[in-house]
């Protein structure tokens, strides 16, 4: 099945959540939170603005985000879990990795 959202949608997959916290321990299922962090599966076209024109949206296929913790609808296609927001809903795209550890001064 092919799906294609409209005006300033977009559809993510949730990148899966960590297994273990960081001093190691083992997170049962049960009370481990949904991760906020997915990647963009397809966007809408984007939104019109006053004039009528169409304003593209800033996030693309691909892009890996950060959105808020109840944000969008959880659908399922072709048996995946995925989630529909508008691009408004998306906080940010994150690029490089980050190591979570400071640097000393």
């Amino acid at each position: 099945m092919s799906f294609r959202p409209l005006h300033d949608r977009v559809v993510v997959r949730r990148l899966t959540a960590e297994e273990k916290t960081a001093g190691g321990i083992i997170i049962p299922d049960t009370a481990k939170e949904k991760p906020m962090e997915g990647e963009v599966i397809a966007v809408g076209p984007g939104a019109r603005n006053e004039a009528g024109q169409l304003v593209p949206l800033d996030v693309k296929a691909g892009d890996k985000i950060l959105f808020g913790k109840w944000s969008g609808t959880e659908v399922k296609l072709d048996g995946e879990e995925l989630l529909i927001m508008k691009e408004s809903d998306i906080m940010g795209i994150i690029t490089g990795t980050a190591t979570g550890k400071k640097k000393a001064a």
